[in-house]
């Protein structure tokens, strides 16, 4: 017991306890100030574009053309060519009357190379991507997607495949 006391007596726990505390909170108040500076350039873009105010950049954006946009052609404009993918005996040319019936020229209805396609998908060549989504609407099909494997020669002159799947 009397050796406690004599480390107690020598060292001072006091100041020290005290000389740390300080740091720790002088610490703290940087780390808070480093925060506000850094988030303050975000809190003002993101005040200024609700409040409908330009932001001040540092360098200009680079100009980006955008593309052309093509208006959406008329169902009598396109040319579908539908492929049966699902092995069912007359499965294309059925859905290739009801899309003439709907106004849109039938490029042919023919087998597709498998006739295993779980899903029907409706396939446009660049530029035909309105048509494409629009055809798939109208046919019930949710998978639209750039054509991809079909040389342009097998396409007889259509401009969207329409695949049927099971």
């Amino acid at each position: 017991m009397q050796h406690a006391e004599q480390i107690h007596s020598q060292f001072p726990w006091r100041t020290t306890t005290l000389v740390v505390g300080a740091l720790a909170a002088l610490e703290l108040v940087a780390l808070i100030a480093i925060g506000a500076v850094r988030l303050a350039p975000a809190h003002h873009a993101v005040a200024a574009k609700h409040t409908q105010q330009p932001v001040h950049r540092t360098a200009p954006a680079p100009h980006v053309e955008a593309a052309p946009s093509v208006p959406l052609r008329p169902r009598a404009h396109v040319k579908v060519l539908v492929l049966n993918g699902n092995g069912v005996a007359g499965a294309a040319s059925a859905e290739a009357q009801h899309l003439q019936v709907s106004g849109y020229r039938i490029g042919g209805a023919t087998n597709a190379q498998r006739h295993d396609y779980a899903r029907s998908m409706v396939m446009y060549v660049p530029g035909w991507v309105k048509e494409a989504r629009r055809l798939a609407r109208d046919a019930g099909v949710r998978m639209v997607a750039p054509l991809d494997g079909l040389p342009r020669r097998q396409l007889r002159g259509s401009t969207i495949v329409l695949l049927l799947g099971t």
